[in-house]
C-alpha cells in the first residue's frame, strides 16, 4: 500500500460563497458574515440548533466541516481516537474577543465569553463529528500550506491519525475565509484522487 496521503474532499467558504470540491453550492451577495453563515446553514438543510448559539468563527469552521464530511461515513471507517483536526488562522478569536469586550461596558456576555479562544471551533466540530483524536490550532500571519502539509503528514504517517480535517478558518469584522481539507490514505476513483501536497493545498486555497 502506498504511503501517500490524499485530499478526499475540500470545502471553502468566503466572499459570500460556499464551494465543495471546487463547485459552488451556495452563494448570496450583499449579506454580512453572520447573516450569510445563517443563510448557508439553512440552505444546507442541516438541523443542529446549537449552531445559532455559536460565535461566527465557530459557525464558519463548523459549517465547512459539516459540508466537507457529508456522506463520508468517517466514524464507520475509522476509530474516533484516530480522527483529528489541525486548524490555523491569523487573528485567533479576535472577532469574538472584540465583541465580548464591548459587552463589558454594560454587562459582560457569558455566551460570548465561552468563545474567546480559537480552539473552541475545534471543540464544536469534534462534538458534532465524534472526533476524539489529536487536534491543534496554530496562529500564523498567513496560511502556511507547507507547514500544514508537514504537520498533518507527520501525525498520519506516525500512526497517530487515520484521517484529519485541516485548513484555515479566519474571520475578523467583514472579512472571512475558510478552506478545509479532508485528508485520508484512501485513493479515490480515477480522476478524483489528489495527493496531499503543498502545491495542491495552495491550489485549492487560492480558489
Amino acid at each position: 500500500m502506498s504511503d501517500d496521503l490524499y485530499i478526499t474532499a475540500v470545502c471553502g467558504i468566503g466572499s459570500n460563497r460556499v464551494t465543495r470540491d471546487g463547485q459552488v453550492i451556495f452563494e448570496e451577495a450583499g449579506t454580512a458574515p453572520g447573516e450569510f453563515l445563517v443563510a448557508a446553514y439553512r440552505h444546507s438543510g442541516i438541523a443542529y440548533p446549537k449552531f445559532f448559539k455559536m460565535d461566527n468563527l465557530s459557525r464558519l469552521g463548523w459549517l465547512a466541516a459539516e459540508l466537507l464530511t457529508e456522506g463520508q461515513g468517517l466514524l464507520e471507517k475509522y476509530d474516533p481516537k484516530r480522527t483529528g483536526i489541525v486548524l490555523s488562522n491569523a487573528n485567533s478569536s479576535l472577532d469574538t474577543d472584540t465583541r465580548y469586550y464591548e459587552t463589558t461596558r454594560d454587562m459582560a456576555s457569558p455566551a460570548l465569553f465561552v468563545y474567546t479562544l480559537p480552539n473552541i471551533v475545534m471543540g464544536e466540530i469534534c462534538i458534532r463529528q465524534g472526533f476524539k483524536g489529536e487536534n491543534a490550532f496554530f496562529i500564523t500571519e498567513t496560511f502556511d500550506a507547507a507547514f500544514m502539509q508537514h504537520y498533518v503528514t507527520g501525525l498520519m504517517k506516525e500512526g497517530n491519525l487515520a484521517c484529519c480535517i485541516c485548513g484555515w478558518v479566519e474571520i475578523l469584522g467583514p472579512e472571512y475565509k475558510t478552506v478545509l481539507f479532508l485528508v485520508e490514505k484512501t485513493v479515490l476513483e480515477v480522476g478524483h484522487s489528489q495527493k496531499f501536497t503543498t502545491e495542491n493545498i495552495i491550489k485549492h486555497y487560492a480558489l
